[in-house]
């Protein structure tokens, strides 16, 4: 879907609407992260919150990632929640569990499905880190996540039909998770 894809529709509302409702429900600042305004220009729930613009576009979530961290900095957070648009099934009570979790770690990351859930997890700031790993190239978050100390949350799912992380990719997923969605009330996280 390349960079559309915060824009497209599920349920009658844009992506990124879901997804900042979702963040915003659990309190505390929020922003969102793209490559380019354009990305949310249109919605107004995701204009009404700060919109990071990637300093290094095109390398992916781990530039949106440093952006979060810096922003969360800037507002005296202690850790980012980083969660893509694209996961409109996201459990309410992902970050309090992940929190619970955490401890010593530099990350906690929800495994669902035998999956790593870079993109629903929870990040303590660690702007050098992830700075000098962009400087050298790197792109991966689940790479990232290792090297700065991952503690990974296996997800108990209660519906064998449904993963809570279940992440729209291209035309057909979205298809799909909007069938879900219509046929089998389930409502995204938002």
């Amino acid at each position: 879907m390349g960079g559309a894809k915060p824009q497209q529709m599920l349920a009658g509302r844009a992506l990124i609407d879901h997804a900042c409702t979702w963040a915003l429900s659990h309190g505390g600042p929020c922003a969102i992260a793209v490559r380019d305004a354009g990305q949310v220009a249109a919605n107004a729930l995701a204009t009404s919150v700060p919109v990071l613009i990637d300093e290094n576009s095109g390398i992916g979530p781990v530039s949106a990632l440093l952006n979060a961290m810096r922003f969360a900095r800037a507002h005296r957070c202690e850790a980012v929640m980083l969660i893509g648009c694209d996961q409109p099934f996201l459990p309410h009570d992902l970050p309090a569990q992940l929190m619970a979790a955490i401890g010593g770690s530099a990350v906690a990351m929800p495994v669902s499905g035998g999956k790593d859930q870079p993109l629903a997890s929870l990040w303590r700031l660690r702007e050098r880190q992830v700075a000098d790993f962009i400087a050298r190239g790197a792109r991966s978050l689940w790479r990232l996540a290792d090297e700065l100390g991952a503690h990974r949350v296996e997800w108990p799912s209660t519906d064998a039909q449904h993963d809570p992380f279940a992440n729209i990719n291209d035309p057909a997923s979205l298809a799909r998770i909007a069938a879900i969605t219509s046929h089998k009330g389930r409502a995204p996280c938002a």
